[in-house]
């Protein structure tokens, strides 16, 4: 019996070409994006659960509401995992992590490694690091120790078996004790390849409770509640952090500080929720949003349903080709269930073709998505039996999904009715294909809106004004190496035609190091007057260098020997001291000891600018003289040819830094790493979007060849009445454009409700304008109308003579 239902559907398919290619290239397709969007989903929500102990690892937050600033981070004090473990027995272990930017000698040559970390040894305890060579119990105890990673220790010493060799970090030598497996992609502190022993690192004993530089990370024994630890938050903030704010503040308990409406509070982080529920100040890796898994989930369902309704259209909109074949086979003695298994093996028959087409397409397109994407992914877990037979079983589910309503359908045809030839095309089904079109270019509709949504604020990000030129800086790291050379060298970098200006600093407005530093306005601080604000060191000409500009007072000046206490600050300062003329008011602050008073000059007040994320709203800040010039030199390029300019400023470098090679990068790159997420994100959106759409008009082109196909003779009869070729055309398409007309009236306040929801998450956004809805609509229709068009135009050109010699 099976292989009759097998030699039927194979007969069935050859007949109907054309909606067979329809039918199994829409599920191929369909498949295929589906099983993309899978491997991606699978490997986001994968992130750090490799670990044995990953149900257990905890990393401690801090949270701090002071000055103005509501911030949280994910970041800590030194001492404070080693204080919950001594206190709280329910803890097994703990380890920090503090990143470093590092250079490393190779050679005659300097190398920046910028992926580097002063780590404690328990890190192997704690997570599933596996060293190839070395001790794992004992490879960071102590000082001026440091443990690669295989790529690491090919790249310096052209192989992995390099215990006990040393090598020259920061100008001090480090002993090779370890090598380590290289860090798996789906882990937050991926690409992390250089473990230097914590030992090395002053900071890491300084018990410094009002710093937070570490990322600690808590292994809570097995059955503990993660709410037994952060029940007692209170007690450790009272017992270890107050006292430090006491000697500060001059406060006496934290109801006081909570009385002014600050706030202090720690908070755990569980280990597999960091990568898509974290978002905090200092995180170690960029993470991605829960947010887009579920978007993702969900335009992989619409696709899925996408191609299943597209089948169903087609199977209902051909039952009046198969009502005769139905009827007589019931004629014949077939029972109900007899033909509801044919028709439902002929669907399966149709998936399982589709789902093999749909492997080979995901494996011809899956390095391009991986590029599209910035993933690693593969196809390789399809040669495991089990997950083989999970997807074969899938493929099986589509195509009883797809087909079960058109197998109800077909085989509850009556059989006097349809031998009568009584059953017409549209008496059964129509609304149910109508329906199905709705909700195809619902769903086609809804992604185009938020296609155009999600590409309008990327590009609102690139052309912001955030309040400094980032166009045509070039950024020269590893200036440490010239020592006191830089200002030198910063001087001939301004003798270099085509260079307009130069500034060496600390700081600059992209991803990179922080500083955030209390101010006062007069007296002690206290509770209630204390501004937490961004504090940065800087050289001479940085504002012009990068373009600012001064709402208020003036720039540093060489030729004012006070300068050297005075201090810049942002439009949110400003606000936040009270006073009505700032410049030439005085701003307070503690020196490196926590004891030391400083008095700053504000001297000037720069326009808001984006130093964060657009994410975000503009912090306070504030900007004075560093006393030793030290960091990045930034150099502002007014010529258009930066190959000659970076030549020149390489043959300087080459002079100074000898065989160590240039390391810059623009200013623009920098900033937009901020988004990068956001800008893969919104390419893989589009590409999909586009496929949901192509899945969609494969239907749509189906229906309308099969409309035009029902309706010859009527054509036939209309052209002979003297119908144009545009009657004819119109006649076909309305029906389909009004269907698509009510799709996006059902997707367009949608759309705007996701969307608006979506931006929320940015403080600098663009507006959601009518003309989106306007294009998405029109698109939709135009997109739809060329598809329908095409066979409406075909029918219409047909001789009459050929559609009418039968009657």
């Amino acid at each position: 019996m099976i292989r009759n239902y097998l030699k039927i559907a194979f007969r069935n398919l050859q007949r109907n070409k054309i909606y067979s290619a329809i039918n199994i290239g829409g599920l191929a397709i369909g498949m295929a994006t589906c099983l993309l969007i899978t491997l991606y989903v699978l490997d986001e929500i994968s992130y750090d659960r490799y670990h044995q102990k990953a149900d257990r690892i905890y990393r401690i937050d801090f949270d701090v509401k002071f000055g103005g600033q509501d911030r949280s981070f994910a970041t800590v004090s030194d001492g404070m995992g080693a204080a919950l473990k001594n206190d709280y027995p329910f803890i097994e272990t703990f380890t920090r992590f503090r990143p470093i930017d590092i250079l490393v000698k190779k050679g005659n040559q300097n190398i920046r490694e910028s992926m580097s970390m002063f780590v404690d040894n328990s890190v192997f305890e704690v997570f599933d690091i596996p060293l190839i060579e070395g001790d794992a119990k004992t490879a960071l105890q102590e000082p001026f120790t440091i443990v690669l990673d295989e790529q690491t220790a090919q790249k310096y010493f052209g192989k992995t078996q390099v215990l006990g060799m040393t090598m020259t970090i920061d100008e001090n030598a480090y002993k090779v004790t370890g090598v380590m497996k290289n860090i798996p992609e789906n882990s937050h502190f991926r690409g992390r390849n250089m473990f230097l022993s914590m030992e090395s690192s002053a900071d890491s004993r300084a018990n410094n409770w009002l710093n937070n530089n570490f990322f600690t990370y808590l292994v809570f024994k097995e059955g503990t509640k993660p709410e037994q630890l952060q029940s007692q938050f209170d007690k450790v903030i009272k017992k270890y952090m107050m006292p430090q704010f006491k000697s500060v503040m001059g406060i006496k308990s934290i109801e006081e500080l909570e009385k002014a409406g600050n706030r202090v509070a720690l908070g755990l982080t569980p280990l597999t929720d960091i990568h898509l529920h974290s978002n905090k100040f200092f995180e170690l890796s960029p993470n991605s949003s829960i947010q887009y898994v579920y978007i993702f989930s969900a335009i992989a369902l619409f696709i899925l349903l996408i191609a299943c309704v597209n089948f169903m259209n087609l199977s209902t909109a051909r039952s009046v080709n198969r009502a005769k074949e139905v009827g007589v086979r019931k004629v014949m003695g077939s029972v109900r269930a007899m033909l509801m298994n044919q028709f439902l093996s002929e669907s399966i028959l149709m998936s399982l073709i589709a789902f093999i087409l749909g492997l080979g397409i995901a494996t011809l397109i899956l390095p391009f998505f991986n590029d599209l994407s910035a993933k690693n992914l593969s196809l390789s877990f399809i040669k495991k039996p089990l997950l083989l037979s999970i997807l074969f079983s899938f493929a099986v589910f589509i195509g009883l999904l797809a087909g079960i309503y058109p197998a109800l359908f077909l085989s509850s045809f009556k059989p006097i009715s349809v031998l009568k030839g009584k059953l017409s095309a549209t008496n059964k089904g129509g609304y149910l294909r109508s329906s199905l079109v709705v909700f195809q270019f619902f769903a086609s509709i809804f992604l185009i809106i938020s296609t155009i949504v999600i590409y309008r604020q990327l590009d609102f990000i690139q052309k912001q004004n955030i309040g400094f030129n980032r166009e045509q800086v070039i950024v020269i790291n590893d200036t440490n190496l010239l020592e006191k050379g830089l200002e030198s060298f910063k001087n001939e970098l301004l003798q270099i035609s085509g260079i307009k200006s130069a500034t060496i600093s600390a700081f600059l407005p992209t991803p990179s190091y922080r500083n955030n530093t209390v101010f006062w306005t007069e007296g002690q601080l206290g509770a209630d007057n204390g501004i937490s604000m961004q504090f940065w060191e800087v050289g001479y000409d940085y504002t012009e260098t990068l373009k600012m500009q001064f709402v208020a007072g003036r720039d540093f000046d060489k030729t004012m020997s006070t300068d050297s206490s005075a201090i810049i600050i942002n439009e949110t300062t400003a606000k936040q001291t009270g006073y009505k003329n700032p410049i030439g008011q005085k701003l307070y602050a503690y020196g490196s000891n926590l004891k030391d008073l400083i008095p700053y000059t504000i001297i000037g007040v720069v326009k808001n600018f984006n130093y964060a994320s657009l994410r975000e709203n503009v912090a306070s800040l504030s900007m004075c003289l560093a006393k030793n010039p030290y960091g990045m030199i930034s150099v502002r390029v007014q010529s258009n040819d930066f190959k000659e300019s970076i030549a020149k400023i390489e043959e300087r470098w080459k002079l100074r830094a000898g065989r160590t090679p240039l390391n810059y990068q623009f200013l623009d790159d920098a900033f937009d790493n901020m988004y990068r997420t956001e800008q893969r994100i919104g390419k893989v959106f589009i590409s999909f979007a586009v496929l949901a759409i192509l899945i969609a008009c494969l239907g749509l082109f189906g229906l309308a060849t099969f409309t035009a196909e029902q309706r010859t003779k009527e054509i036939g009869v209309r052209k002979v009445l003297g119908a144009s070729i545009w009657s004819i055309v119109r006649l076909l398409s309305k029906d389909f454009l009004k269907l698509v007309c009510l799709a996006f009236v059902i997707a367009s306040p949608l759309a705007y409700y996701a969307m608006s929801t979506w931006l929320k998450d940015f403080a600098f956004r663009t507006d959601i304008s009518l003309w989106i809805f306007v294009v998405s609509g029109t698109s939709a229709l135009t997109i739809s109308l060329l598809t329908v068009s095409y066979q409406a135009i075909k029918a219409a050109l047909m001789n009459p003579v050929k559609s009418l010699k039968t009657e």
